[in-house]
């Protein structure tokens, strides 16, 4: 891997245009509070529009906006693509494994042949940590960045949807007791959460996980640890478990899927040991009886259909706080 792959501490003016306005977005750490409820209020705005207006909703209208995606998401970059089309953006969806980069064109050759091809915002997943960031160093400065995540780095998009929607059924972040459930050594999402909710002021970050899939120090990052499930689920207002990665099932970090669900897996039982009126997230795809229970994903305290809805308001929000315009007009 290129040295200067290596995410590292990002200063936060990196992420800053003049104003404290959105260059790129890369990663929600160091981010000032206003700006992450800047884009909570830009996404509303989104959520709120009647449905007609929110199809046509022309901010990026005569922008370009290219869609680098290294490693697979279909999910992921589709919600990108309409969040762009709805704002009028054209979008140009490139899949970079069958492309010359894997031919073994330099990712900077890559991005100079797309900045002459008039982008204006490159969004780019790629496995490596980083890679958003050094693009983001690299690129001619009329390009924004935005991450859609990077190997066990960032995914502040959908750390930002995941805010979104425990701000639309909680309110205020300051009471609430959230849990992050799983696989949180491998998990750039768990790491984006756990940015957000400490800067959202959030009451109590914890994470629940076998002490394998737990990365050192992670206290540090303002969270408590909790080995089983059954304390550290008790009391919490919102419930979030993470994708676990099979290809981590070939090391030695965990027994096999069905252990893995009888410590860790979400079920109505254990759900009872949460406050009445919390909430089930997932930011998917879901493993169903590896990570939760279907009688839990698919009953009334689920929220994550409406997470998926949601990420197309935030991306939208994100894309249009990034190239300066308005609700209501263009700044």
């Amino acid at each position: 891997m290129h040295p200067h792959l290596q995410p590292g501490p990002l200063p936060a003016r990196m992420q800053l245009a003049p104003g404290n306005r959105l260059k790129h977005f890369l990663t929600i750490e160091g981010l000032p509070h206003l700006l992450l409820h800047e884009i909570l209020e830009r996404a509303e705005q989104f959520v709120t529009l009647p449905a007609k207006q929110q199809k046509k909703a022309p901010l990026l209208r005569g922008k370009t906006v290219m869609n680098l995606f290294f490693e697979n998401s279909t999910r992921t970059r589709v919600t990108f693509e309409i969040a762009a089309q709805r704002l009028g953006a054209d979008v140009i969806n490139l899949d970079i494994r069958t492309s010359s980069a894997a031919k073994g064109e330099s990712l900077l050759d890559t991005v100079r042949n797309l900045e002459a091809m008039n982008a204006d915002m490159f969004v780019v997943r790629h496995e490596h940590a980083g890679t958003a960031q050094f693009i983001a160093r690299y690129a001619a400065p009329h390009i924004s960045v935005l991450n859609a995540g990077d190997g066990r780095h960032a995914h502040p998009t959908q750390a930002m949807l995941d805010m979104f929607t425990i701000r639309q059924k909680k309110g205020a972040f300051e009471p609430l007791k959230v849990a992050i459930v799983g696989d949180v050594l491998h998990s750039r999402v768990a790491r984006s959460q756990i940015h957000a909710l400490n800067t959202l002021l959030t009451g109590e970050v914890r994470i629940i996980a076998p002490r394998t899939l737990i990365p050192a120090d992670i206290e540090k990052m303002g969270v408590r640890v909790f080995h089983r499930m059954e304390e550290g689920l008790r009391d919490v207002d919102v419930v979030i478990m993470l994708r676990l990665q099979r290809e981590r099932m070939e090391g030695a970090l965990l027994p096999s899927e069905s252990e893995f669900f009888k410590l860790y897996g979400l079920t109505e039982k254990r759900l009872e040991l949460t406050k009445p009126d919390s909430i089930v997230m997932h930011p998917g795809p879901i493993n169903r009886g590896v990570e939760i229970d279907s009688a839990v994903a698919d009953g009334p305290r689920s929220v994550i259909l409406e997470q998926v809805t949601n990420g197309i308001a935030v991306r939208m929000a994100v894309m249009s706080m990034i190239m300066g315009s308005t609700v209501g007009g263009t700044a």
